[in-house]
C-alpha cells in the first residue's frame, strides 16, 4: 500500500508545521468552551468560531456553524461543519471531533492553570489539550498535509464535523444528524476521540461497551424517626440500600445481574502492574472479576454506584432515615441489547429488595455498544497507516467506556465504515485534573491520519460500485 504514497513528503510536512499546529492547539485550550447549562454559553460560541476560522485557514470556504434545538426548545451546542466536495467517483471521509470540554473541577488539584496550555517534559497540559481539541488539530493538520503535498491530485471529499456538546452527553446529536444528513454523509467516518494503547504504541479502537443507567430508591417508613427509640427492629434506608448494592457483584467482584451478556476472551494482554499504575490503584486493593484484564475491561459488563442521596457526615443526626437513593451506571459488553439490560437491572432490584423494603427503580439513559469490522478496507488502511507512522504494529483495542453517538452515526449512515482513533494515552487523564497530551504521539497521529487520507485517495477503499480493490 505504501509504495504508491508520498510517505516521506507527508511526514516532512507534518514535522515542518508541528510547532505552528501546537501553537494553534494552545490557543484553542485557552477558550473554556463548556456545554453544561451552568457555564457561560459565550465561551462555547467563541470556541466554535475559533475552530471555524482554523478550518478556513486550510482553504475551505464552505464552513458553517450549525445547531438544532434541544427538547426544551433551548439552542443546542454549536457544531462546525465544513466541506470539500469529492472529485467525480471519489469517496468522502468525515472527520469528527468535539470542541467542547469538561469543566476543570477543583483548581487545587491542577499543577498548572487548566486553560493555560503548558508544555512540560514532552507533554502539553490543559483542559481539552487531549480531549478533544488535539483531535480537532490532528484532523486539520492531516488535511493540510495531504492537500499541500498532493495538490489537485487529492480528490477525496472531506467533511469536518466538530461537535459542540459531546461532554454534555450530545443531547441534540440524533436530531442534528437528521437535520443535516446530506451534509454529513460519507463513506468513512473517522472519530478522533479515543486513545492509543500506550505511549509509542498506536491503537485502533475496535469495540466500545454500551451503557444503561438509572436511579434506585429504597424506602422503609413514612417519615424519619429517632434512632434510639426505634432502632433495632427497624433498619434505616441507607443500610438497606447498602445491602441491595452488595448484591450487584459476586464474591469475586463479577457483575451478578442475571441476563447480561459477556463477550469472548480478549487476546491482548493488559499487565496487572500497568493497569494498577494507569488507574492509580492503591497498594493492597484487589482487582475484581474473572478472566483477563482486557476482557474484564472491554468484553464484560461493569456496574458502578456513581452517586448517592443520603445526609453527609457533617449534617447527620441520630435519625433512622426513611429513604435513600443511588445512581447506578452499568457498562454493557459489545452485543448486549440496552433495553434487555435495563430490564435485567430493574428485575434484579425488585428480586433483591432487602427486608421487604419498597424498592423503586427509575430507568435513565442508554447507549448502544459498537464493534468495528476490522477486515473492512478502511480499518485495514487505518491499521497500516498507524504502523507506518509509529514504526511498530498497531494493536486492536476495546474501550471500557461508551460513545453512544457512534450508534447514532451507524444508524443514520449504515453503509459508512466507522473508525475510532485518538491522540490520548493512559496518562492523558482526560476529564481529570492535569489532563495532558504526549506531543511525540500527537505528531505521529497526524502523520497516521495524513497517510490514511492519502491511502483512501489512492483507492484503498476499492471500487464502491463493484466492491473490488483498485
Amino acid at each position: 500500500m505504501g509504495a504508491q504514497l508520498p510517505t516521506a513528503a507527508l511526514r516532512a510536512n507534518v514535522a515542518a508545521n508541528l510547532s505552528a499546529t501546537v501553537a494553534e492547539l494552545v490557543e484553542l485550550v485557552a477558550i473554556p468552551g463548556i456545554a453544561w447549562d451552568a457555564f457561560d454559553a459565550a465561551a462555547l460560541e467563541c470556541s466554535a468560531e475559533a475552530v471555524a476560522e482554523l478550518i478556513r485557514t486550510t482553504g475551505l470556504e464552505d464552513v458553517q456553524i450549525l445547531r438544532v434545538p434541544k427538547a426544551d426548545g433551548a439552542p443546542g451546542g454549536p457544531a462546525v461543519v465544513a466541506r470539500k466536495l469529492p472529485a467525480p467517483g471519489m469517496p468522502t471521509v468525515v472527520l469528527y471531533a468535539h470542541h467542547d470540554v469538561q469543566p476543570p473541577g477543583d483548581s487545587a488539584l491542577w499543577d498548572t492553570e487548566p486553560f493555560v496550555a503548558t508544555e512540560r517534559e514532552g507533554r502539553l497540559y490543559g483542559r481539552g489539550a487531549a480531549d478533544d481539541k488535539a483531535g480537532i488539530m490532528a484532523h486539520i493538520a492531516a488535511f493540510r498535509a495531504v492537500t499541500e503535498t498532493l495538490g489537485a491530485d487529492f480528490g477525496v471529499g472531506i467533511t469536518f464535523f466538530i461537535e459542540g456538546e459531546e461532554e454534555a452527553g450530545s443531547p441534540t446529536f440524533k436530531d442534528f444528524l437528521a437535520e443535516y444528513r446530506d451534509l454529513l454523509a460519507g463513506d468513512v467516518i473517522v472519530v478522533a476521540d479515543s486513545a492509543n494503547w500506550q505511549v509509542g504504541i498506536p491503537a485502533l479502537t475496535t469495540s466500545l461497551r454500551g451503557l444503561v443507567d438509572g436511579t434506585v430508591e429504597v424506602r422503609v417508613s413514612a417519615h424519619a424517626v429517632h434512632s434510639g427509640m426505634f432502632g433495632g427492629p427497624l433498619l434505616d434506608a441507607p443500610t438497606l440500600l447498602a445491602r441491595l448494592i452488595a448484591t450487584f457483584h459476586d464474591d469475586q467482584g463479577s457483575v451478578a445481574i442475571a441476563g447480561l451478556h459477556r463477550g469472548p476472551e480478549v487476546a491482548l494482554e493488559y499487565p496487572e502492574a500497568t493497569f494498577r499504575a494507569d488507574a492509580a490503584v492503591l497498594d493492597g486493593v484487589k482487582l475484581a472479576g474473572r478472566g483477563s484484564l482486557a476482557s474484564r475491561l472491554w468484553a464484560q459488563p461493569a456496574l458502578s454506584v456513581i452517586g448517592m442521596d443520603i445526609p453527609s457526615v457533617d449534617m447527620s443526626s441520630n435519625t433512622l432515615l426513611p429513604f435513600a437513593r443511588a445512581k447506578i451506571s452499568l457498562r454493557l459488553a459489545p452485543g448486549q441489547d440496552p433495553a434487555a439490560a435495563m430490564e435485567a437491572l430493574a428485575q434484579h432490584m425488585q428480586s433483591n429488595a432487602p427486608f421487604g423494603a419498597q424498592v423503586t427503580f427509575m430507568p435513565g439513559e442508554s447507549g448502544q455498544s459498537f464493534a468495528t469490522d476490522v477486515s473492512a478496507p478502511a480499518a485495514q488502511a487505518a491499521l497500516w497507516a498507524m504502523g507506518e507512522s509509529w514504526g511498530v504494529p498497531a494493536v486492536e483495542t476495546g474501550m471500557g467506556g461508551s460513545i453512544p453517538f457512534i450508534a447514532d452515526l451507524k444508524e443514520t449512515f449504515p453503509a459508512a465504515q466507522i473508525l475510532v482513533t485518538g491522540v490520548e494515552d493512559p496518562d492523558s487523564r482526560a476529564h481529570s485534573a492535569n489532563e495532558s497530551l504526549h506531543l511525540g504521539d500527537f505528531e505521529k497521529a497526524i502523520v497516521s491520519q495524513a497517510l490514511l487520507l492519502a491511502a483512501v485517495n489512492s483507492g484503498a477503499l476499492g471500487d464502491r460500485q463493484t466492491g473490488q480493490q483498485v
